[in-house]
């Protein structure tokens, strides 16, 4: 009989229970057990675990670890806390969350299209104004980012009548999207951006991406949706293009800090709008049953999915 299946996270019991409960439904054959449920000689025992941000001492704590997968797209947690030693890691690739993503990037780039945030401040004033309608095929819409949510944002952003530009770190070709790489691509993307959406994952190479060069390069009066990670924008360096009126509008979902502290500068910026980090959700049954696939293959064949470049940071 396998050893069984550690599931290592810093979730609270009701979270995990919930998730553990989606997890044996989808593999029912499996023990699945949270780390504090495990015995010594289990601990010893287990090669595999399913994680959520784990304490890295938890997962020092399980030595005989061949492989861990993250419920969790974004790993650039367990890249930084786990560092060179860490056993492989699988992270979540679910066409669900691409599907979800691109809805948000589409309703959010309508949001700004059609001027909602400056009917909104209309709405505060009793002003009954009505604006210029910009048709999507005079914006461009740049994606920095054109890996899976990327590419998926593309398609819909095409669908609805968008001009569509996107920079990634290696070069790619996208139909109907105007692909970009390097520094001058980088440039290029910032300066005919009509909307930027971010959409990288977070590195070393992306931390503080978009900083007060950056944005000044970018066309003016744009707007900016980040959907990556907080740290991709220097938030001082953002605050100061919108109070110069370089850009006119920041959509955030996600800040280096979370939940964003009250005292946040963004929290009562007129031309911010905070979401709380809900552009997309995973799905437990969804993922739970990549998981489970993954976890299939690797029992009755010994093969891993496409593993994290840990030099790469995804």
């Amino acid at each position: 009989m396998p050893s069984p299946i550690a599931f290592v996270s810093r979730m609270n019991a009701e979270t995990e229970a919930v998730w553990k409960q989606a997890l044996r439904a989808a593999m029912p054959q499996e023990d699945i057990l949270s780390f504090s449920e495990l015995t010594d000689e289990q601990r010893r025992a287990v090669d595999f675990a399913i994680v959520a941000n784990p304490d890295p001492a938890d997962i020092a704590a399980l030595p005989g670890l061949k492989w861990i997968h993250s419920l969790w797209a974004g790993v650039e947690r367990l890249v930084l806390e786990l560092g060179d030693k860490a056993p492989p890691i699988v992270r979540l690739k679910d066409p669900a969350l691409s599907r979800v993503m691109a809805e948000a990037v589409l309703a959010w780039t309508y949001y700004l299209q059609r001027d909602m945030p400056a009917y909104r401040e209309n709405q505060k004033k009793a002003l009954w104004q009505e604006l210029d309608y910009r048709h999507p095929g005079e914006m461009t819409v740049g994606l920095l980012g054109l890996g899976a949510l990327g590419t998926a944002a593309a398609a819909r952003l095409i669908h609805a009548g968008f001009n569509v530009a996107g920079w990634s770190r290696s070069a790619k070709a996208i139909k109907g999207v105007e692909t970009l790489t390097g520094d001058d691509g980088l440039q290029a993307l910032l300066e005919k951006s009509d909307v930027l959406v971010c959409l990288v994952p977070l590195t070393d190479a992306t931390r503080g991406l978009l900083d007060a060069d950056r944005l000044t390069a970018m066309k003016q009066g744009a707007a900016l949706i980040n959907f990556a990670r907080g740290a991709v924008i220097v938030a001082d360096d953002l605050i100061a293009a919108l109070d110069s009126g370089r850009l006119s509008h920041a959509v955030l979902d996600v800040f280096e800090q979370e939940p964003l502290p009250a005292a946040s500068a963004f929290w009562q910026h007129p031309k911010v709008t905070v979401l709380p980090h809900i552009s997309a959700p995973t799905s437990r049954e969804s993922s739970a049953r990549i998981v489970a696939g993954n976890v299939r293959t690797w029992r009755e064949t010994g093969g891993l999915p496409e593993t994290v470049d840990m030099a790469r940071g995804y």
